[in-house]
């Protein structure tokens, strides 16, 4: 199932300034480096790029694809010949999704979902692979790639490009099931010459060592406040206030910071600070289970991103617990509450919250009821902070 109409391009960390490469914001580095590879002609068969959600991995994987077919540049893309607007129309993948999931229908099964796959194609040469999220009007909460996507690739990955390269994009890569796995690693054992795999995950260390250990990869980082108003500034009507509070809130991620609503994650920052507090000796137990049980039955918030905010919080008051005086925290309009909470623990106690945290995100992917994992932890929290010794998990 391949959606061929596109839309402008919108909402992706680049301006409408500059043309190609130029327009890319941060992680110069890795631009430089790709572009070395096209330079060169020494193009690696799979790419990893991994950095948090909204940093713009799938923009220059895009732009990457421009480049390998642009008609008039070897590094770079114009974006006017046919190859760069058409594959330019894979900007926002977003109504690609609806139409392709239109076109499949809306009640279809598991065995359609494998027979008619996924797929976002407006150039022969380029395909976009997204975890399906099965239906449009209600689709599943926890989206993957399926065998019958992986399979598409095993079959396509081998054919002559009509302009100059092949190049698949696999967003999400880390939802590949475990046994799934494997028919894609037949092909990056095997790599065809003409071809190019950029797999899109968080987390590099979620996807088997095998499938790693075969790719370039490329750790993006956040960008830094300034380039995150730029881009704000530039695709979006935000004021200069709520641009610094977006970039505070996303931490440097302007995909999330166009995307985000901008209440709803202030509410859920000091939700999840009222938790560490209570957690810290300062509120019943009542409290303290109210407020993770509000927090987990958030279905419009991903619960990853409610545990992302306990680790910022967090990393802040470990800073804060071992130089009072540190400047440079990561929710600096929240510095007086952050101050007051560090005084109340040690840093062991802050290493403890970390550590459930993060076994409670390695059970997500089993499927772990969400407010008891979060119930355990800050129980545990809280038994620390009234003296019960060390707790087990």
């Amino acid at each position: 199932m391949s959606p061929k109409r596109g839309h402008e391009e919108k909402s992706s960390p680049e301006s409408s300034g500059p043309a190609g490469f130029d327009a890319f914001f941060g992680n110069a580095h890795i631009v430089s480096a790709l572009r070395g590879m096209l330079s060169s002609g020494r193009v690696p068969h799979a790419l990893l790029f991994t950095g948090p959600r909204g940093i713009g991995k799938y923009t220059l994987a895009r732009m990457f694809a421009q480049a390998a077919n642009c008609e008039r540049l070897k590094d770079n893309f114009c974006g006017e010949c046919d190859p760069c607007r058409r594959i330019g129309l894979l900007a926002d993948p977003r109504p690609l999704i609806e139409q392709g999931l239109a076109e499949r229908g809306e009640s279809a099964d598991a065995a359609t979902v494998e027979r008619v796959p996924l797929i976002l194609q407006t150039h022969p040469d380029v395909w976009v692979f997204v975890p399906d999220p099965i239906r449009l009007k209600s689709p599943v909460v926890r989206p993957v790639l399926h065998v019958g996507q992986l399979r598409a690739i095993q079959r396509a990955a081998y054919f002559r490009p009509t302009a100059r390269r092949r190049v698949f994009i696999l967003d999400g890569a880390d939802t590949m099931r475990r046994d799934y796995s494997n028919i894609f690693l037949k092909v990056l054992e095997e790599p065809p010459e003409s071809a190019t795999l950029i797999l899109l995950a968080p987390n590099p260390f979620v996807l088997l060592p095998t499938i790693r250990s075969r790719c370039i990869q490329f750790g993006f980082a956040s960008l830094e406040a300034e380039q995150v108003d730029q881009v704000l500034r530039e695709h979006t009507e935000l004021d200069a206030a709520e641009r610094r509070l977006a970039a505070e809130l996303t931490e440097g991620s302007p995909g999330v910071a166009m995307e985000m609503d901008l209440r709803g994650a202030a509410e859920l920052r000091l939700g999840v600070l009222a938790i560490l507090e209570n957690a810290a000796g300062s509120g019943s137990f009542g409290e303290l289970f109210g407020r993770t049980a509000q927090l987990a039955k958030q279905r419009e918030i991903p619960f990853e991103r409610v545990l992302d905010v306990f680790y910022s919080l967090l990393s802040d008051l470990l800073k804060l617990v071992w130089v009072p005086s540190e400047r440079t925290l990561r929710n600096p309009t929240l510095r007086k509450q952050l101050e007051a909470l560090s005084r109340k623990m040690d840093p062991s106690w802050v290493a403890m919250a970390i550590g459930g945290l993060d076994r409670l995100y390695g059970r997500l992917r089993r499927n772990v009821n969400r407010q008891l994992g979060l119930d355990a932890v800050a129980t545990s929290l809280a038994g620390r902070a009234a003296g019960s010794g060390q707790p087990s998990w």
